[in-house]
């Protein structure tokens, strides 16, 4: 074999190789369709590892300056920062990462929590068992439930604010209207809010 050739096959091999790494890339990073938007599926039975629920800083459970007119105790959810506040007077609040509704299940207004329920039992609806049609149609809670630890129910609406057993969504738009945190920090809030606790989700306008 001649050296052209040699160097000529070596090249090849070498972008076969770069090839294979981008899709492996491809395939063990969640799907992305637009800034921030996720189009993971849900994952019953998954269990993450302490080390998953380990968010990046940005969306780590912090004390934080926040001015707003709303009284203490008040849950403040702003989607477009994915961020959930939980305010505590005098310019403060509580901030938790948070996954919210994707494109055409965004929301915005009042509500006040009307149940709460640990290890809350799950049943999708029709048209997320529509586009994964192999989920569970019931699930009861526990570890690898995708409502995670704790739930808080809405009003009479459809909508949660819950754990995930996806910590990857956080940060992401990705549900469809439910307000997620990752286990530890719904435990955390949930252990801080009582029934009737008023939830404000707002919207930045586009500008």
């Amino acid at each position: 074999m001649t050296s052209g050739v040699r160097d000529n096959l070596n090249a090849l091999w070498r972008l076969v190789a770069c090839a294979a790494a981008l899709c492996l890339v491809s395939l063990s990073a969640p799907a992305q369709t637009g800034s921030g938007e996720s189009s993971v599926d849900e994952q019953p039975g998954f269990v993450p590892s302490p080390s998953e629920e380990n968010l990046p800083a940005i969306y780590q459970r912090q004390m934080v300056y926040y001015r707003t007119t709303e009284p203490p105790g008040t849950i403040i959810v702003d989607t477009a920062d994915r961020h959930l506040y939980l305010v505590q007077g005098n310019s403060r609040a509580l901030r938790y990462g948070v996954g919210v509704g994707r494109e055409g299940f965004q929301w915005q207004g009042l509500q006040t929590i009307v149940r709460k329920a640990e290890w809350p039992d799950w049943t999708p609806p029709a048209e997320m068992i529509a586009r994964q049609p192999y989920l569970p149609r019931y699930m009861a809670g526990g570890p690898g439930n995708p409502l995670g630890a704790r739930a808080m129910y809405l009003g009479s609406t459809v909508y949660r604010i819950h754990g995930t057993n996806q910590p990857n969504t956080i940060g992401t738009f990705v549900s469809s209207g439910c307000i997620r945190l990752v286990n530890p920090d719904v435990i955390d809030l949930y252990e801080r809010v009582p029934v009737g606790t008023k939830v404000v989700v707002q919207q930045k306008p586009k500008v």
